[in-house]
């Protein structure tokens, strides 16, 4: 069987990136992170220029309030997600000059792996030039510095890329099944790897794990009796394999839709049912955009220490009507005193097609008819004129968050 050859893309401190192109500036001499200060120190750096990493130490994800405001020339970026989402799609465009969308999985905002196994003869190319030639692209076209790890797999191209693509300075490493013992085996704290989670790191530590060549020398039953699975997943990568494709694109078994926000403030329980309605009606708009229909609905509600109020509700008819999922809710929400929440979420069930659902006899046609007609004309008016044109009243009272929403993609400045 032909050996593959994948190569894992990243953008270089992409956000930060982005914002030093909107403001002709070069990120590796600017000072720069990517933070809303709206959300006040305590708001995460989302992105840190290469600059500000390697100068002064400061790393993407740490509080604002951790960065040193006294950094010369510091510039504190207010996150725009939709130039980011806008750039993204540019540099897919460049990927798709280079493979077949089948073989292209975009994994994130920033980072993508490309099967590029059988587009070498073309060029003679080797997986190092084409490689080069795919960053050199991105950088000519688009200003954006990207690295690259390359291997025969998804595992070992993302462990190339991560462990030594992002020290080098032509930003390109290529990692093969005899590299696995000297580079991949030492690897520590095993969290430095694609897959391993700070819980599952302290997992394996408890069992005497604590780097790749470890879990290799182990045997695969025993990690499998472990940690079920995903112990032969474990197994499997301490060796450089993994039999993922990218042509294989995974598709989720049980569909959801959800909606879901990290408050800014502690929120008490007689607050609830403002910003429960605002993500009803968001969570309306994204089941009717995607002609869904809700079987059932989940709420949860968390609290600072993660303390769960958790609601599940059948509805009698499966619905994208914003009415009616607000009926069948607002009876239902918390209401102990004293209790302070942080985050919510609310997920669409148990989800069907308009075609697909039989209706009850006791389903009223005309009224989900009224209700549909008054949702789409309200949504026609906030797409053409703006949100603000058709709120909801309740988007006035100090508890809503409807506003802030509407102006963020992702729970981040638009």
């Amino acid at each position: 069987m032909e050996e593959r050859v994948i190569l894992a893309i990243d953008l270089k401190s992409f956000y930060a990136s982005v914002e030093c192109k909107r403001r002709n500036l070069d990120p590796f001499s600017t000072p720069l992170v990517v933070a809303d200060l709206f959300r006040g120190d305590g708001t995460i750096v989302l992105a840190a220029s290469p600059s500000i990493k390697e100068r002064y130490g400061v790393k993407s994800r740490c509080r604002l309030s951790e960065v040193d405001r006294n950094i010369p020339g510091l510039i504190v970026a207010r996150p725009h997600m939709q130039s980011y989402l806008e750039e993204s799609a540019k540099v897919n465009s460049v990927y798709l000059d280079y493979v077949g969308e089948e073989d292209l999985h975009v994994y994130s905002i920033d980072e993508s792996f490309l099967d590029v196994t059988h587009y070498l003869k073309r060029g003679k190319d080797s997986p190092e030039s084409y490689a080069r030639k795919i960053l050199s692209d991105i950088q000519r076209r688009l200003g954006l510095v990207a690295t690259c790890g390359i291997g025969p797999n998804l595992f070992l191209a993302k462990c190339a890329m991560d462990q030594e693509a992002k020290k080098r300075k032509d930003r390109l490493a290529h990692w093969r099944k005899e590299d696995v013992p000297e580079k991949l085996w030492n690897v520590f704290p095993l969290s430095k790897l694609w897959g391993i989670g700070s819980r599952m790191e302290r997992r394996l530590l408890s069992h005497g794990f604590a780097t790749m060549g470890d879990i290799a020398v182990s045997q695969e039953s025993y990690l499998q009796k472990l940690f079920g699975v995903i112990g032969r997943d474990l197994y499997q990568h301490a060796w450089g394999e993994d039999d993922a494709q990218i042509q294989e694109k995974y598709r989720s078994k049980q569909e959801t839709i959800g909606v879901g926000e990290v408050l800014l403030r502690d929120y008490d329980s007689s607050e609830l049912p403002t910003l429960v309605h605002d993500l009803v009606l968001e969570l309306a708009e994204n089941l009717a955009r995607k002609e869904r229909l809700a079987g059932r609905i989940l709420l949860q509600a968390l609290t600072k220490d993660g303390e769960a109020f958790q609601l599940l509700l059948e509805m009698e008819e499966k619905t994208d009507s914003s009415f009616a999922l607000w009926e069948k809710i607002k009876d239902n929400l918390p209401k102990e005193e004293g209790r302070k929440y942080r985050r919510i979420h609310l997920v669409a069930l148990s989800l069907f097609s308009r075609k697909e659902v039989q209706r009850t006899l006791f389903y009223d046609e005309e009224k989900d008819r009224r209700e549909k007609r008054l949702e789409e004309t309200t949504r026609k008016i906030r797409k053409e004129y703006g949100t603000n044109k058709a709120m909801p009243c309740s988007a006035l009272l100090p508890s809503s968050t409807y506003w802030m929403r509407s102006q963020q993609i992702g729970g981040h400045h638009r």
